[in-house]
């Protein structure tokens, strides 16, 4: 999978390092306790230990190794964890824009010496109880990481992960495959055109049809011009077709060996363990080498540089005059310095992060444009980090303007600095951060010293934050203008800065498709009849090898009878509070407090229900009470771990044609805080400011943009809302809620010069939602701090009563369904029935400015505690790893494909997908598969173990006794659910594709989003959008 590094560490720019509190497992002595025992010097399994250093802060201790013989670097981190993570990385420095390290990243995971058979990574998939299971091409790196919570699983993912970084196959098919090929468009017809194919060749075009991944992939390449970040490790769709088989066995020699390799491993298993295996399975084989891998620091510019570049019209832009992106991107120092780079982190939100920063004020309130380009303020994903600051959505007249502001801002800051509340305010965000407990904490800690670690920084630094933050607040005591002096060094005085402006090209797409017949013109004239033949018997090759039972039986495997058989129970408590029902859950959360709410949106007037997205979006960011938007914003800052609204639609259990719709609200704070956390509620809930309309036209601008960047990294998602559109009475709202009928309409209210009409909607839509009457609440805390959590909860319903009011539900046939199943009679949840409801088939195409397409198909199917539920279940994922990802993937040349079954439905779909009409015929003849029994036993348990390794997911103290308060979906149903997911069998599978999938044509939808497509134009059953 290629990342642009900038996307990979979005959310840890900010150092999230967010952990998951101990799952405790008996053992003789804990993880860290054992670990402390090491001592410098001391030799274990070919490794010596060089540190060992406690992190109370993150309660891990971390051990730092060194490989005797190679040289290769080991970090161990100690953590009463069950989730244990394993990573191995290696610098990968391409010198060209051919996907090199990309394309090798995808191939030494489709076979290796000592498993052969064709592409373990994904038959692992269905063999382990893995929770994460990936691989990732940064700008300089690539990395392997995995996680499991299963010992024996542990070990079987580490034999085939060493096997394939370091003894690949590396077949000349497999890179033909997964990089790049001169194919038939037809393999099995010689007189068809030559076209290109790969699976990267396709994820890559599809990657850069984001206008976003163009502007943030030239400013890398444009403001690092001297070595590798001059190119796109990536891979060019033009370029790719440039790369040969030997030149990619050739970086594999250089740069994928232990001397040029950083090992991490994190949990509660025995590092001995780890470091016997890795050492007896590979690093024995090897000797230490010089890789001469590391990139150089680039040579400071003298003067400011300026460049630009074209990107494609977006047609769903808020504004279609204003699409032009500028930004002013300054080269910063090198990341292995752990405290400058923690410093600059920091300046940078106090200087973007939102309402009350100078640039948001400077920037987005002026409403030149529409919100911060794809990248914004510090990125340490590169040797020397960067800091970038601009506006995309902006009218070509108003560049220079942009750049004035920038400059005047600057200026500003150096000026003024900081108040000293925001300062707090971003402290207290990043103590929360550190408290926040989530289950990929080693994931997150692997991604998160990933950069500064390849480039020789110190891994176990960057983990000790609190010194870090110790280090910040002692700076700032000695010297106030500490920030301000490093703005005037990093960006006022600083000679390294490119302006890089972006502007659409109507004729982009065609420009692209050009160069690329170009391109392919090219490769077909320097052919011979021979090599035409060649061509076409290789093609053949590949599809009979595509089309071959794999025979998996080399890789280890774990056994359904390795799945445990029950799942421990949660216990809640239910209860109300002035008069509102309410779950408490006891958890050890570290010192933090979770709150929800759900409130019904039973009583809103059918015209409303487009706005409810903008409403949750906005009602936390207008201001409330007292507060106006920028104070509430500083409050929830200093109070909260955040505050957010979000549209519910939920389908019940055991009714398809039921469905629950609400919103819900969601905030977190430490224990101190928790009545100011109240008190910003019952603000937005008594007095929420909706009145000023040049807030609200921000917001709208932004959110509108927003909706419209996600399209090419989501399309699959739009595909399945819009397929499900007609199948349920849930499958419409959630269109409504969250599908391309909401990007429409976002575009429609950014486009409006008047925004009255909608400023007169919100206080409409807020007397319905936030009503006492239609709420309930959840809380999660630990024991010793719920009787005060109730007690603030119980006077945060008092202060908001007076917005009680019994309103009459739109729709009368409303069912209720008790929250505490084991009392009938008590708080209930309140569903509305449609039982006269009437699915229909609907095909729908959004013509899109992308070279590639995104493909659904949705049948309607049964509800989750419905008997056949667990058989669709299993069918979709073995449908999934047996057909459709050898179909859409390996010979589609697609990025992704596959089936899910949830809300009541059974969906196909593709994601970055060179091919539309011929995918929905790969759907159909994967229901012909299943229909036929053509499976095993083996598939089926390997399918099970797939599911099971998604059901046993860990779930983070925060978000336990979720599935009852939003689902209603209690522990005793997953358990029946379980038994009957065990229970499934190659008759129940062949029998719900017949029930389903077969006889659902008449229920069925199909949706696609991609380029012009003449066979779909001139198909009547298609509504063209």
């Amino acid at each position: 999978m290629f990342r642009q590094t900038k996307t990979v560490f979005e959310k840890l720019r900010y150092l999230n390092l967010i952990g998951q509190q101990p799952s405790w497992r008996l053992r003789s002595t804990s993880a860290k306790e054992k670990v402390v025992e090491y001592q410098p010097g001391e030799k274990i399994h070919g490794f010596t230990v060089r540190e060992v250093v406690a992190v109370p802060d993150l309660f891990l201790t971390a051990v730092k190794l060194t490989h005797d013989k190679t040289g290769a670097q080991y970090l161990h981190a100690a953590r009463d964890d069950s989730n244990n993570l394993f990573s191995v990385q290696f610098r990968t420095t391409p010198m060209d824009s051919t996907g090199v390290p990309h394309i090798l990243e995808h191939t030494v995971l489709c076979g290796s010496e000592r498993y052969p058979c064709r592409d373990p990574f994904f038959k692992m998939l269905n063999r382990s109880l893995s929770t994460f299971m990936n691989a990732f091409t940064a700008s300089d790196y690539t990395m392997y990481p995995f996680s499991t919570q299963n010992e024996k699983d542990f070990q079987n993912l580490l034999s085939v992960y060493l096997d394939a970084v370091f003894f690949p196959c590396l077949r000349e098919q497999d890179f033909r495959q997964e990089g790049w090929r001169l194919e038939n468009e037809n393999p099995t017809d010689p007189n068809t055109p030559l076209v290109f194919k790969g699976v990267v060749f396709n994820e890559m075009k599809g990657f850069f049809s984001d206008n976003g991944r163009i502007y943030a992939q030239n400013l890398q390449n444009k403001l690092y011009p001297d070595h590798t970040y001059s190119v796109v490790s990536g891979g060019e769709p033009l370029a790719i077709p440039d790369l040969t088989w030997q030149q990619l066995r050739q970086f594999h020699a250089t740069h994928y060996h232990p001397s040029n390799a950083r090992f991490f491993t994190y949990g509660d298993l025995p590092l001995e363990q780890h470091l016997k295996q890795i050492e007896e399975e590979a690093l024995s084989k090897f000797e230490c080498i010089n890789p001469n891998t590391e990139v150089p620091s680039q040579p400071h510019w003298s003067s400011p540089r300026e460049d630009h570049v074209t990107c494609s019209p977006d047609t769903l832009a808020p504004d279609p005059a204003r699409q032009n992106t500028l930004s002013v991107s300054y080269l910063l120092g090198d990341i292995t310095d752990t405290f400058e780079g923690f410093t600059l982190s920091l300046l940078s939100s106090l200087m973007v992060s939102g309402p009350n920063s100078p640039f948001y004020k400077a920037l987005i309130e002026p409403k030149i444009g529409s919100d911060f380009p794809s990248v914004v303020g510090y990125d340490g994903s590169t040797k020397q980090a960067s800091f970038s600051i601009g506006l995309q959505g902006i009218a070509e007249k108003d560049t220079e303007k942009v750049k004035q502001i920038i400059n005047q801002t600057i200026d500003d800051i150096i000026e003024r600095g900081f108040e000293e509340e925001r300062i707090e305010a971003l402290l207290h965000k990043l103590e929360i951060e550190i408290k926040h407990q989530t289950t990929n904490f080693g994931l997150a800690l692997a991604s998160y010293i990933a950069s500064s670690w390849n480039h020789g920084g110190d891994p176990v630094e960057l983990l000790q934050i609190n010194s870090s933050t110790a280090q910040f607040r002692q700076a700032l005591k000695e010297n106030p203008r500490f920030l301000q002096d490093k703005v005037k060094h990093y960006f006022k005085e600083n000679t390294h800065r490119l302006t890089l402006s972006m502007s659409p090209d109507e004729a982009y797409m065609d420009k692209q498709s050009k160069a690329e017949k170009e391109k392919l013109q090219k490769k077909i004239q320097a052919l011979s009849d021979c090599d035409r033949k060649e061509i076409y018997d290789k093609g053949l090759e590949l599809l009979n090898a595509q089309s071959k039972t794999q025979d998996a039986s080399c890789l280890p495997a774990l056994k359904v009878s390795d799945i445990k058989p029950t799942i421990p129970i949660t216990p809640v408590q239910i209860g109300t509070t002035g008069g509102v029902p309410v779950q408490y859950c006891e958890q050890p959360t570290n010192g933090l407090v979770y709150f929800r709410a759900m409130c019904s949106l039973n009583t809103l007037p059918e015209d409303l229900k487009l706005y409810v997205p903008l409403f949750c979006s906005v009602i936390t960011k207008m201001g409330c009470g007292a507060l106006d938007y920028r104070q509430q914003a500083q409050q929830m800052d200093l109070r909260t771990g955040g505050m957010s609204v979000t549209p519910q639609v939920i389908t019940d259990s055991t009714q398809l044609d039921m469905y629950e719709q609400g919103v819900l609200l969601s905030s977190s704070c430490l224990e101190r805080n928790l009545p100011h956390m109240f008190q910003l509620w019952s603000d937005i809930f008594n007095s929420p400011h909706f009145d000023e309309e040049e807030r609200l036209r921000v917001l709208v601008m932004m959110s509108a943009q927003e909706l419209s960047n996600g399209i090419a990294f989501s399309g699959h998602m739009y595909a399945m809302t819009r397929a499900g559109r007609h199948l349920t009475p849930a499958g419409d709202l959630q269109e409504t809620f969250g599908g391309m009928e909401q990007v429409k309409f976002m575009k429609r209210i950014a486009e409006m010069s008047d925004l009255s009409g909608v400023i007169r909607t919100l206080p409409r839509i807020k007397k319905h939602l936030l009503n006492p009457e239609n709420m309930r609440c959840a809380v999660n805390s630990t024991p010793q701090k719920m009787s005060e959590t109730a007690a603030q909860l119980e006077s945060f319903t008092k202060d908001i009563a007076e917005n009680r009011k019994e309103r009459k539900p739109v729709k009368t046939n409303i069912i209720e369904r008790p929250l505490d199943p084991q009392n009938p009679s008590g708080p209930s949840r309140k569903l509305i029935s449609e039982l006269n409801f009437h699915p229909c088939q609907m095909k729908t195409f959004f013509q899109m400015p992308f070279p590639i397409n995104f493909v659904s198909e949705s049948i309607r199917a049964v509800p989750f505690s419905h008997e056949d539920y667990a058989s669709l279940y299993i069918l979709a994922r073995m449908m999934m790893a047996k057909y459709l990802h050898g179909e859409i993937r390996e010979k589609g040349g697609a990025y992704g494909g596959g089936a899910r079954m949830g809300g009541g439905l059974f969906s196909f779909f593709s994601y970055r997908d060179p091919n539309s009409v011929q995918t929905l015929s790969a759907f159909r003849k994967g229901v012909d598969w299943a229909k036929s029994g053509q499976f095993t036993q083996q598939d089926i348990d390997e399918a099970k173990l797939a599911v099971f390794s998604n059901v046993d997911a860990p779930v983070a103290p925060s978000d336990k006794g979720m599935g009852q308060f939003i689902h209603g979906i209690t522990d005793e149903m997953k358990q029946s659910l379980r038994e009957r997911l065990f229970a499934v069998t190659h008759k129940s599978l062949v029998e719900v594709t017949e029930r389903y999938l077969c006889a659902g044509q008449s229920t069925c939808g199909a949706a696609i989003l991609g380029p012009e497509n003449e066979t779909i134009k001139k198909d009547p059953s298609w509504i063209v959008k």
